[in-house]
């Protein structure tokens, strides 16, 4: 796996070998910053059910001001620290080990205000659909921010309330659907 983009372009990023985790691959990473576009530049990313990282050090590299990760796999984990460790981005990286839903809920308590969050949760996983449906009533997304979720084509998520559709993409068996937090008025 390596950054497709940006300072870091070109860079090789650890993995734990196996299956247990499932990196967005480089096409599908290439085509989501596309899609993100001068939005990136200083913003506040969030990766969700993060892997090894390759989404936010990718945004990292694309220039985003600062990347929160969440993941609480060992063997992920451990590469996650290390691929921030080996891009020297650290500083402008922070690491929640920890399930999604309790991170989410200290995002919260702490204030946290994200422009993006990438959420690529494990397929199989039942309970991210009511993850995802709360995601429009937490005030960690800004006003205007986008929600990006991976999923597969063939169980695409459902608009959270409080959010507004954007277009969805395909890339093979996986696709890309973009949420904009509606502002108080909306």
């Amino acid at each position: 796996m390596r950054i497709v983009g940006g300072a870091h372009r070109g860079r090789k990023l650890v993995a734990p070998d196996g299956a247990a985790t499932r990196p967005t691959s480089e096409r599908v990473r290439e085509a989501l910053f596309d899609i993100l576009g001068g939005r990136i530049a200083g913003a506040a990313f969030g990766d969700l059910y993060a892997g090894t990282g390759g989404v936010g050090m990718e945004a990292l590299s694309r220039g985003v001001g600062s990347c929160i990760f969440v993941e609480k796999g060992g063997p992920a984990l451990s590469a996650l620290k290390h691929n921030l460790g080996l891009l020297a981005v650290g500083h402008r990286g922070r690491v929640l080990a920890m399930d999604v839903a309790r991170a989410l809920d200290l995002l919260d308590e702490e204030g946290a205000a994200l422009d993006i969050c990438f959420c690529d949760p494990p397929y199989a996983d039942g309970r991210w659909p009511l993850l995802l449906a709360g995601m429009g009533a937490r005030k960690l997304i800004v006003p205007g921010g986008l929600l990006v979720v991976e999923h597969a084509v063939k169980t695409p998520p459902v608009c959270p309330a409080g959010m507004a559709q954007g277009r969805s993409y395909k890339y093979g068996d996986t696709g890309l659907v973009v949420f904009e937090k509606r502002g108080l008025g909306d």
